[in-house]
């Protein structure tokens, strides 16, 4: 890889008045075929220095721009040759946790929970810089017990955070240390001797078919909301990949019938999913390839309220999510007698165990039915 330090005419805000600056920036060249990258440095110098102040100016920025050329000339051959350089030590870990964060936008949901493990290591370290020399087993541990033992604010009140919501911000921290690593910034990746948060169990809350007509036969304020609910319960398809989902996903042959063939947002994974002819029926007459199947859906807090307000309407008195469809799509394949590994396959879980939670939930459904024969008065 190569480094130059390159220049560019610019017009830059002072006060009130524009100014004709020159920009300093570094492009990087990987080699042949290869893209480059470039970086602005936010350094300027005068195009034509009149002032002695000028000239010095531009003299002490042109070696400032040298120098950060040069650090990060050893930093490249330094990770080239399998070292960790002194000065990739001292580069800030939370700069670089918030451009692991900006990577993440594959949903509101997903990026909402990085925001809030940036703002907790903010809080975790009074507001300081964290710098990578500091990113090892003590100081996991610390912010593990900070985050299982710190107070956030809900409404009026100020509880500790729930074990799955202190193990969501734990693994987002876990992830940017990971990719740390694999990005030589890090000498080793202290997480693999670090013991991680244990998953409190939770109760998955569903829907049974009986909900789900009632759903039906009830208006929703937004109707794209409604049937993009029914075609996740239909599907099992999370709320991201329903959002993505093109008219071009949608396939149909002979021998198969039909099918949704994407990448699922969350896992990278590339799935081929059968669907049943009336998932097919509910999203109604087809459009053009590039178009999205379910137009103008949104993510947001009013959204959100708009469906509890649909669920409360039909009579259902359950505290349902988007999420919550997936979980009745698993749960009504195993009431219905599919075997757990299709369920799981179905899902794209990439490991049974995820899917194995649902077992439990249709073992409280046998004993739920056991009960409903009637006495016999023996």
């Amino acid at each position: 890889m190569k480094i130059y330090l390159l220049k560019r005419k610019s017009t830059i805000p002072e006060g009130s008045n524009k100014v004709r600056k020159t920009s300093l920036y570094l492009a990087y060249h990987y080699g042949t075929n290869q893209p480059r990258e470039y970086e602005f440095l936010n350094l300027y110098l005068y195009e034509k220095p009149r002032t002695q102040i000028e000239k010095d100016h531009n003299k002490e920025t042109a070696k400032l721009a040298e120098l950060i050329r040069s650090k990060k000339i050893l930093l490249a051959q330094s990770s080239q040759h399998g070292f960790i350089s002194p000065i990739v030590g001292k580069t800030s870990f939370l700069e670089f946790f918030k451009k692991v964060m900006d990577t993440k936008k594959d949903s509101e949901g997903n990026r909402g929970c990085w925001d809030s493990a940036y703002k907790h290591l903010l809080s975790f370290s009074n507001g300081k810089d964290i710098i990578m020399d500091q990113v090892n087993e003590v100081f996991l541990e610390r912010f593990k017990e900070y985050l299982l033992t710190t107070k956030a604010r809900r409404g009026n009140k100020e509880r500790v955070l729930a074990t799955n919501t202190a193990l969501s911000y734990y693994t987002k921290v876990k992830a940017a240390v990971k990719e740390a690593h694999i990005k030589k910034l890090l000498h080793e990746n202290p997480v693999t001797r670090v013991k991680g948060i244990k998953a409190a169990e939770t109760h998955r809350q569903f829907l049974i078919w009986e909900e789900l007509k009632m759903l039906v036969k009830t208006d929703c304020e937004v109707s794209i909301l409604k049937q993009a609910f029914l075609f996740s319960a239909l599907t099992g398809l999370r709320f991201s990949d329903v959002q993505a989902l093109l008219w071009d996903n949608i396939k149909y042959s002979e021998a198969g019938g039909w099918s949704i063939q994407f990448t699922q947002k969350k896992t990278k994974g590339a799935e081929t999913l059968p669907i049943s002819e009336q998932a097919v029926r509910l999203i109604g007459e087809r459009k053009s390839d590039s178009e999205k199947v379910f137009e103008g859906l949104q993510y947001s807090a009013w959204h959100n309220l708009k469906l509890r307000e649909w669920v409360n309407a039909a009579g259902i008195n359950k505290k349902i999510t988007f999420h919550c469809a997936r979980h009745s799509f698993a749960t009504l394949q195993l009431t219905n007698g599919t075997d757990i590994y299709t369920v799981s396959k179905l899902l794209g879980h990439k490991n049974l165990k995820t899917t194995e939670i649902y077992g439990k939930v249709i073992d409280k459904r046998k004993i739920e039915a056991a009960n409903k024969i009637p006495d016999l008065l023996l």
